[in-house]
């Protein structure tokens, strides 16, 4: 594992996985991801891993207040294009 941090050049912190509070950003995330799933997943519960991806796209391009962009445009540098502005143009797009 070091080897493979050291060749993608990112460090590797660890935590105690039985105390939630120590992993406050990875919690906060699964939280929302629950939710997301929560709302698109049918009434058996036995589809959540086929809902995965799109409740993962939700939360990427959803906007959050705290740091007043998407998850989406921070870490690629521009808005996502959704299909749906693809088929009815929008200012963004036209421009």
């Amino acid at each position: 594992m070091n080897k493979i941090c050291d060749l993608f050049g990112f460090k590797q912190c660890k935590s105690s996985m039985y105390h939630a509070a120590t992993n406050g950003l990875a919690e906060a995330f699964n939280k929302s991801l629950c939710n997301l799933l929560k709302k698109v997943v049918s009434k058996s519960k036995q589809d959540w891993h086929e809902r995965m991806e799109e409740a993962s796209w939700a939360y990427r391009t959803t906007y959050r207040t705290p740091t007043q962009a998407t998850p989406y445009s921070i870490a690629f540098g521009v808005e996502a294009d959704l299909s749906l502005e693809r088929q009815i143009p929008f200012l963004r797009i036209a421009i």
